[in-house]
């Protein structure tokens, strides 16, 4: 669950994994007692003692996995100095943690080689004076392992129940942040999974604010690595599956060495921030259903107009006197979070959240007064907006139209392939003009699927589309849309070139041949080839307004029929 690197030596008994050091341990009464005397790696003595091995063979280094003291009185290391190079040079590149030899039988004095090969390798060599029972010194440093785990565990815990208790007290992540930095004696950062910055807490060398130690080791160099000695630890809960990834606690040593306590104690606050945070996210987008259901609510009349400025303030949106501009964005079926579609609702808990936020964080922009809510259910995010003058109606729209758009873009709802969300702006007014708004632009939003995209509707240019998708299922819109362009429908399924998107060029520059030729990027005698083609099929005169204005309802409602 995490990653990164943590360090911690000196001559204490906390070091790195819980051990103790190779000063530590001969500081212990066992060793002690056999007089131990250093040959080399004095400076090397900060190291981790990670456990006690006692052998007596020539190939003990294979038997080992790094970190270990080991005990010997000498019979395994060779009478050559070939032999005993050999011997230390095995040890050394295993990663032992020391190696301490018994004089007695074997050995008076241990030979020059040895030390030599010890000293050039950086492998503390430490030679006992006396004997000792190699059983009392494995017993006395295990324990004394076994004690610096336990106190880093309670040193953990602590910090555990700190943060546990700040919760408890109303508190939240700046807080849980602030007990760990504190502990730690780093600032503390808090970043999503793609290494963005959400919270900081602590302070950096001589008192320097930790945003500007993010941005000097973090901001600018995401993708490196972090700082050696750093520790980060990952903050579940992201997405759905055993792996995912919310956000990524990140410890940086930059006043003082990171020890295995402060991962043990990142780790556990990790496990808080996960709850504080999916909570978190549970609590905004109830909030944002809530001002959703509200202005779902007033669409549909069940608040009256004199009703809503106060429950409106009560939900934090304070207009004034403005003019009210009502705006509705509706998801496309394969945009809505979480892979549901819009009828069904099928987003994931908390995908509401995500879009709620990064929309309204765009919106913020725009200096006016915002109430926006969510409607999963529909696949819609309904606003209303406060404007100085409904003079300022399509420039706020053009506004408001893109930050809604990057919103869903920066949701991460925006996936290859997917039909664009259609944002519907109505009329500008009081209350009562807005409840008739807010229900007017959701309904044309849903009428508007399909159409070819721009940034926003009005929604009084939709209303023949509004009634045609009003009459969807009855049988007469299909068979008007059969009677008026069947005959083109039935040649482009079996001819080339289809001649429908002709006609609705033509149409849609009201018979302008010129434009209709630039546009399909034709030259006028082919153009005409094709109009007369399709009056010849339909058996009508395409200069008649009557037929033209069928034509035009017939192209607009073949969307909403098989």
């Amino acid at each position: 669950m995490d990653s990164g690197t943590d360090s911690g030596t000196g001559s204490g008994s906390a070091t790195r994994g819980g051990g103790i050091t190779v000063q530590r341990a001969l500081e212990l009464p066992g060793l002690r007692s056999g007089l131990p005397e250093i040959l080399a790696g004095a400076d090397r003595l900060g190291r981790t003692v990670r456990w006690v091995h006692a052998g007596e063979v020539p190939n003990i280094a294979s038997l080992l996995k790094g970190g270990e003291l080991l005990l010997t009185t000498g019979y395994g290391l060779g009478a050559r100095p070939a032999e005993q190079r050999a011997f230390v040079r095995t040890l050394a590149e295993r990663g032992i943690a020391a190696l301490v030899v018994e004089l007695g039988p074997r050995f008076t004095r241990l030979p020059a080689a040895l030390v030599d090969s010890a000293r050039g390798a950086g492998l503390p060599l430490v030679q006992l004076h006396r004997e000792v029972p190699f059983v009392t010194v494995t017993e006395e440093i295990h324990t004394e392992i076994v004690n610096g785990h336990y106190a880093l565990l309670q040193r953990a815990e602590e910090v555990h129940r700190r943060c546990t208790q700040a919760l408890l007290d109303g508190g939240g992540v700046p807080q849980v942040l602030e007990i760990l930095a504190g502990f730690g004696g780093n600032p503390v950062f808090l970043e999503t999974a793609d290494g963005l910055l959400l919270y900081a807490a602590g302070a950096g060398p001589e008192g320097a604010d930790p945003l500007q130690v993010w941005e000097g080791l973090r901001g600018q160099h995401r993708d490196a690595p972090p700082p050696a000695g750093s520790v980060l630890v990952d903050v579940p809960g992201g997405g759905p599956g055993p792996g995912s990834v919310r956000a990524r606690l990140v410890l940086l040593p930059v006043r003082a060495p990171l020890a295995p306590v402060h991962r043990m104690a990142a780790e556990q606050a990790a496990g808080i921030l996960a709850v504080v945070l999916m909570q978190a996210r549970q609590e905004e987008e109830l909030a944002a259903r809530g001002r959703g259901d509200f202005l779902s609510d007033l669409a549909e009349g069940r608040i009256a107009a004199e009703d809503a400025p106060a429950q409106a303030r009560v939900l934090g949106f304070k207009p004034g006197g403005s003019p009210l501009l009502p705006v509705v964005m509706r998801l496309g079926e394969t945009l809505t979070p979480g892979g549901g579609t819009a009828r069904t609702g099928g987003a994931r808990s908390g995908d509401w959240a995500v879009l709620a936020r990064a929309v309204a964080e765009e919106l913020a922009s725009l200096g006016m007064p915002v109430l926006l809510g969510v409607r999963p259910v529909e696949g819609r995010v309904p606003l209303l907006l406060g404007l100085r003058s409904e003079a300022e109606r399509s420039t706020v729209a053009d506004r408001v139209a893109a930050a809604l758009r990057a919103g869903v873009e920066r949701a991460g709802m925006h996936r290859p392939g997917a039909r664009p969300p259609v944002v519907v702006v109505a009329a500008a007014g009081g209350w009562a003009s807005a409840s008739a708004g807010l229900r007017h632009a959701a309904e044309a939003a849903t009428a508007a699927q399909g159409l070819a995209d721009r940034p926003w509707y009005d929604a009084r240019r939709l209303d023949i589309d509004l009634l045609l998708w009003r009459l969807r299922d009855h049988p007469d819109l299909a068979a008007f849309v059969d009677r008026a362009i069947g005959p083109l429908r039935d040649h482009d399924r079996r001819s080339k070139p289809p001649l429908l998107p002709t006609l609705e060029t033509y149409l849609a520059h009201a018979g302008r041949k010129a434009e209709t030729a630039r546009e399909l990027h034709l030259n006028r005698q082919t153009l005409y080839n094709r109009l007369a083609r399709i009056g010849e099929l339909l058996g009508t005169d395409l200069d008649d307004p009557q037929t033209v204005l069928a034509l035009s309802l017939a192209l607009r409602a073949r969307r909403h029929v098989p």
